[in-house]
C-alpha cells in the first residue's frame, strides 16, 4: 500500500482524505504539478514549484507550507513542500517515480481557510520504446482553447476538457490531441507542449496563446540556446504545423517525443527528424546529469 503526504503527514493512502466542503474538490479551486525523480531526485524541482507559487499568487489561492506553525516566508513554504515531496519518495522507497502534487484551496466559508496539500508517487512507468524509436500520432481536437480565460497558462484541477479530449485521442488511436486557440493559433497537447522544425530552426507557440509554461519546454528552449539551435516563440497555424519539417511533443514525464503523423497526413518522411533526436538525446544528457545530485 502507497503511502502519500496528507496537509502535514505521510499517511497510508487508504486513510486519506478531504472534506466534502474542499474548494478543490467542489470547485476545481487547486494546482497541481506532475514530476519525475530518477535516481532518487526530482527533476526541475525549483521550476515546478516557481510555478505552482506564481499560478497561485495570480490566481488567490492560498499555499501556507505549514498551516500550525504560522505565517511563514514564501522561501520557507517551497521548502515545505520540498519536503513534503521527498518524504514521499523516501517513505514509499522510490527512486524512479511519477509524483503528483495537488493545492487546494481547503475547506470553503471558513474565515481562515487552510489549503489541502497532496503529495502521491508511483513507481515510474516509461512511454512504450516503440513511440520515441518510430513516433506517434496526435489527432487535430474540434474544441478550442481561449487564452483570455482566467485559467489559461495554469495548471489547475479544472482539468476535465483535457482528460476528455485525451481519451477521444486514444479511442482514434492517437496518443495525444492537439487544441487551437478561438482565434485559430496553434496551443498545445492534452498533456504536453508541441515544438516545430522547418528549415532547422526550432518554433513552439508563443505563452500569449493561454498555453501552460512546461518544464519540458522550458528545458527545451535552454538546450537549444546552448547548443547553436535556433528556436524562435511564435504565433503559429495549422499550415505551419502541416507544413513543417519535424513536430514534437514534450512534458516532463515523456521528455521528447516524435511525432511523425497527424491524423492522416504525414509529417515529411513519417519518421523522427534529425533535429528532434538531437535535441532528444540533449535533453537525456541534462536529465541524466542533474538527476545525479543525490540529495541528502
Amino acid at each position: 500500500m502507497n503511502k502519500v503526504f496528507l496537509n502535514n503527514e505521510i499517511i497510508e493512502s487508504s486513510a486519506a482524505s478531504i472534506s466534502g466542503a474542499d474548494g478543490g474538490f467542489l470547485y476545481g479551486a487547486g494546482l497541481f504539478e506532475t514530476m519525475r525523480a530518477s535516481n532518487g531526485v526530482v527533476f526541475a524541482l525549483d521550476g515546478h514549484l516557481d510555478r505552482l507559487f506564481t499560478s497561485a499568487e495570480k490566481l488567490k489561492i492560498n499555499l501556507r507550507g505549514d498551516p500550525p506553525k504560522g505565517e511563514v516566508s514564501p522561501a520557507a513554504d517551497k521548502e515545505f513542500i520540498a519536503d513534503a515531496i521527498y518524504q514521499t519518495l523516501n517513505a514509499n522507497e522510490f527512486k524512479e517515480a511519477r509524483i503528483r502534487l495537488t493545492a487546494t484551496s481547503g475547506v470553503v466559508n471558513t474565515e481562515q481557510p487552510e489549503p489541502t496539500l497532496l503529495v502521491t508517487a508511483v513507481n515510474f512507468e516509461p512511454y512504450p520504446k516503440e513511440y520515441y524509436d518510430k513516433g506517434i500520432t496526435v489527432v487535430l481536437n474540434s474544441y478550442r482553447q481561449n487564452p483570455a480565460d482566467v485559467l489559461a497558462g495554469h495548471k489547475t484541477t479544472s482539468y476535465f476538457s483535457r482528460i476528455y479530449a485525451l481519451a477521444v485521442a486514444h479511442q482514434k488511436l492517437a496518443a495525444e490531441a492537439l487544441w487551437f486557440t478561438i482565434d485559430g493559433r496553434l496551443a498545445e497537447g492534452c498533456i504536453s507542449n508541441v515544438f516545430i522544425v522547418k528549415n532547422s530552426v526550432l518554433y513552439t507557440p508563443s505563452l500569449k496563446a493561454g498555453i501552460l509554461p512546461g518544464i519540458a519546454r522550458k528545458t527545451v528552449l535552454e538546450i537549444a540556446g546552448k547548443n547553436s539551435i535556433k528556436a524562435e516563440e511564435k504565433e503559429l497555424t495549422i499550415d505551419d504545423l502541416l507544413g513543417a519539417d519535424e513536430v514534437f511533443i514534450t512534458n516532463v514525464i515523456m521528455q521528447v517525443m516524435p511525432v511523425i503523423k497527424i491524423e492522416a497526413h504525414d509529417i515529411k518522411d513519417a519518421k523522427p527528424g534529425q533535429i528532434t533526436k538531437k535535441i532528444a538525446a540533449l535533453y537525456t544528457e541534462h536529465f541524466n546529469k542533474e538527476v545525479q545530485n543525490v540529495k541528502s
